[in-house]
């Protein structure tokens, strides 16, 4: 853009001035930061020193998580490489050999499609394909035998074939592509071969039950080490994150409440995640003899999850609420900050002794410290949104409580006693002043 100046009288005219937005923007950036540097400057030398030794401090246990996390995955990957190539040479010497199929494909290929499915859907994925194939033959063979073999005849088996699979099991997948596939082969070399319904059947079942027993037998993956992998994020986020809305709360900060409760609600990945290690690891403990002391360990763990997909509904609610309480300006009570705090305190307590298989006396103690500050919370009169907050807290008390095995009735029972004494606390205190 050019910009004319002012025509002065007796003057030469002004010269014409370019300006670059671009190199304004960048000077406006570098003035920014050098302030950001100065206010730095203005703090001691040792608070200084302590804020980046913090940050030194994440920087380096993020930078582990991050490699233990891959070194977990390549193990995973190694142990279903592993079962994916035993299961494939088994099989294929299986119906080779003692089955006398001279040619057996579809076994090493059903045994590699059995092992590949998502872990806790093999049992599944083995059922489906030994339906659809049987279901592709039954299509197939009927179809040949009323309009016969060709480009068209194959065209229509096909189409037919999928139509009626997808009526049947209402959605793609492992059925429908096996259907699929049977027909194809049943229409395109049924004219060149004779019988080859047996040795389709035969290979699959050979194929997908060698997967089965290598993945139960001979190299079965460890449940309660799949579990304890997946459930780290969703700990470890819901903990940050309570955190950060306990932060929020201090400093009257409505903008990082808000952000508090988008990261809650982002969390649905992990969570699934989560799920599906629980589905892969019943699975393992289902058909795994190895693997059967491992039921009570996982029954325990399956328990605790189904209870911690409610703490963080809880938590989302919160977080929902105090970002409503903070941007309508309510008062926040000190003792709604330490309840959030002692929330995260049970929440990373509760992962530590999950992962450590050690009682839950510690995290439902703290757990009933929130609810006990909740109450003294409650006692000062908040807001409409501060005491919908507040007994949110309380809530997601009781349900870490039954995360940790106490059931309904005495989990509510303990946080109702615990808030009780909380106000009782703060009216003494209150009173006494």
């Amino acid at each position: 853009m050019t910009v004319r100046g002012p025509r002065t009288v007796g003057a030469r005219p002004a010269r014409r001035v370019r300006v670059d937005f671009a190199r304004c923007r960048g000077v406006d950036a570098a003035v920014t930061e050098s302030r950001a540097t100065a206010s730095s400057h203005r703090l001691s030398p040792l608070a200084l020193a302590r804020r980046l030794g913090r940050r030194a401090s994440r920087a380096e246990s993020k930078g582990k998580r991050t490699a233990r996390q891959r070194l977990r995955q390549r193990e995973v990957i190694a142990v279903i490489a592993v079962q994916s190539g035993l299961a494939a040479g088994l099989s294929w010497w299986i119906a080779h050999n003692l089955l006398g199929n001279p040619n057996p494909v579809f076994a090493p290929t059903a045994a590699v499609g059995t092992i590949a499915a998502a872990l806790g859907q093999r049992t599944r994925r083995t059922v489906e394909l030994l339906v659809g194939i049987g279901l592709g033959i039954a299509i197939g063979d009927g179809l040949v035998y009323l309009i016969g073999s060709g480009a068209w005849q194959t065209g229509v088996i096909v189409t037919l074939a999928i139509g009626i699979a997808l009526g049947l099991a209402g959605r793609g997948g492992t059925i429908v592509s096996q259907v699929g596939g049977t027909a194809v082969l049943i229409a395109t070399l049924s004219t060149s071969q004779r019988n080859l319904e047996l040795p389709r059947i035969v290979d699959a079942v050979t194929g997908s039950l060698t997967g089965l027993i290598v993945v139960a037998l001979l190299v079965p993956l460890n449940p309660i080490r799949i579990i304890n992998r997946a459930v780290a994020p969703v700990f470890r986020t819901l903990a940050a994150q309570l955190r950060n809305l306990e932060r929020a709360l201090r400093t009257e900060d409505a903008d990082r409440a808000i952000g508090a409760m988008e990261a809650l609600r982002g969390m649905n990945p992990d969570v699934e995640r989560m799920q599906d290690a629980i589905r892969g690891a019943e699975e393992v403990v289902t058909i795994a003899p190895v693997r059967w002391s491992r039921r009570k360990e996982f029954s325990r763990y399956d328990w605790g999850a189904t209870h911690l997909l409610r703490v963080i509904d809880d938590c989302q609610d919160l977080a929902r609420r105090a970002a409503t309480a903070l941007q309508y300006r309510e008062p926040v009570s000190p003792d709604l900050c330490r309840a959030v705090e002692a929330l995260a305190d049970a929440v990373d307590q509760l992962y530590r002794e999950v992962r450590t298989a050690r009682p839950h006396a510690r995290a439902r103690r703290i757990a009933l410290r929130a609810a006990l500050h909740a109450g003294c919370a409650q006692s000062s009169g908040p807001a409409t949104f501060g005491t919908a907050a507040t007994t949110q807290i309380r809530v997601a008390a009781s349900d870490l409580l039954r995360a940790t095995g106490c059931s309904v009735d005495g989990a509510n029972r303990r946080v109702r006693l615990a808030a009780d004494l909380g106000r009782a606390r703060a009216a003494g205190s209150t009173s006494d002043g």
